[in-house]
């Protein structure tokens, strides 16, 4: 049964193609902006940004902006997409917001990766009722109309000079539902990895596949690709071979120990601090510090070494920790330092979300999140002080 639905999909998805006409397109050649070091930052906001914004960010020293769109509010309950249960076109009045965000972010000076937190079949667990959507993973249809959905969106961006990747999907899970622990130890990750091959659940094969659309329609334009779990490291290592297109930026997300990053750590009496705190880790327990952060996000460079996949296209595509854990400015300096040690580009999490001042680290640790609420909810967001030490740290990254 496997077997037959992997040709019947294979076979509509190249009629599709076949029916396809590679047009001309005026697309620079982006792979070039990352052969430097490029540091940035991440925007995950409810509303539109605007110009300001951007410019604010351009201001920090970044130099690229991981822009989601599927939080804004759309003509749909998808926004762009329409309806996850059933792709059929880009929203136009979706596309042309997020044309005028773009124009603002080029206006700024600022790159952009677009990355969907959302695709057809997979519902963004927030948008969902709390519930996560197995379907990409479990249905073999909802991976033609991701394609589709893509290559609508490249062909209508394609142009735009803000783009400086397509970011297919924000932090994939295909291993959620089908029986791998995600602290497994790396040897079931991999056999786990060999088992899905060809399958539903083979994230590299969706890639191929969604990427193959993309370049039917724009055969330059960079793409951005998370691992699986979530964006994990671990989950690269375990691909058996890079992908076979050569404009891809492998990327993954550092939020590890996520015991002591997250937010349920400052509802502890007494939160787990940094360096020193042990958890699970591939099979086993894992103290924390400096190295084992090395050591972790080595995994996705050490992967791409024996791909021969280049250090620049490599990713930290999110990073990030509470800012009023007492440990978050030690923490960030050690994961940017594992990144910059290894040649690689990286967007930390986030910049002001309108919505959540957890990772805001523009806010100084003595405005409580209570007061930002208030604010917020005042309309009166602009008016936050915004002389954080912790965005100072950055900042002195991201300028030099």
């Amino acid at each position: 049964m496997v077997f037959v639905m992997k040709v019947l999909r294979i076979s509509c998805f190249g009629l599709l193609l076949a029916c396809s006409v590679v047009p001309r397109v005026a697309a620079a050649d982006l792979i070039t902006f990352w052969d430097s070091r490029q540091k940035g930052g991440n925007s995950f906001n409810e509303a539109p940004p605007d110009e300001a914004y951007f410019r604010a960010l351009a201001r920090t020293g970044a130099t690229w902006v991981r822009l989601t769109f599927s939080k804004w509010k759309g003509e749909g309950r998808d926004f762009l997409i329409g309806n996850a249960d059933r792709y059929e076109a880009l929203q136009p009045k979706d596309l042309a917001k997020l044309r005028k965000v773009l124009d603002a972010a080029a206006a700024a000076g600022l790159k952009v990766v677009v990355v969907p937190l959302t695709l057809p079949g997979a519902r963004w667990v927030q948008q969902n009722g709390g519930k996560f959507d197995d379907r990409l993973w479990s249905d073999p249809a909802f991976a033609d109309q991701a394609g589709r959905f893509w290559a609508d969106l490249a062909r209508a961006l394609r142009d735009h000079p803000a783009i400086a990747a397509y970011n297919l999907l924000n932090e994939p899970a295909p291993e959620r539902k089908a029986g791998l622990a995600e602290n497994a130890a790396m040897g079931d990750v991999e056999a786990w990895q060999a088992k899905q091959a060809g399958g539903t659940r083979d994230l590299t094969e969706l890639y191929e596949r969604i990427i193959a659309a993309i370049r039917a329609v724009d055969p330059v334009t960079p793409v951005m690709v998370d691992s699986g779990y979530y964006a994990s490291p671990r989950a690269l290592a375990a691909w058996p071979k890079r992908l076979s297109d050569e404009r891809v930026l492998y990327a993954f997300h550092m939020y590890e120990p996520y015991a002591a990053t997250s937010a349920p750590n400052m509802k502890r009496t007494d939160p787990l601090r940094y360096p020193g705190v042990t958890t699970d880790y591939a099979g086993g327990r894992l103290a924390w510090n400096r190295a084992a952060v090395a050591a972790h996000i080595g995994m996705a460079f050490d992967w791409a070494k024996t791909q021969g996949v280049a250090p620049n296209r490599v990713v930290a595509a999110e990073f990030g920790c509470m800012r009023l854990w007492a440990d978050c400015g030690t923490y960030l300096t050690d994961v940017m330092d594992a990144v910059d040690a290894r040649g690689g580009h990286w967007a930390f999490y986030a910049f002001r979300e309108d919505v959540w001042d957890g990772m805001d680290y523009e806010l100084p640790a003595g405005l409580t999140p209570g007061r930002f609420y208030w604010r917020a909810e005042q309309g009166r967001g602009e008016k936050l002080p915004r002389n954080g030490d912790l965005m100072e740290l950055l900042k002195r990254r991201m300028q030099h």
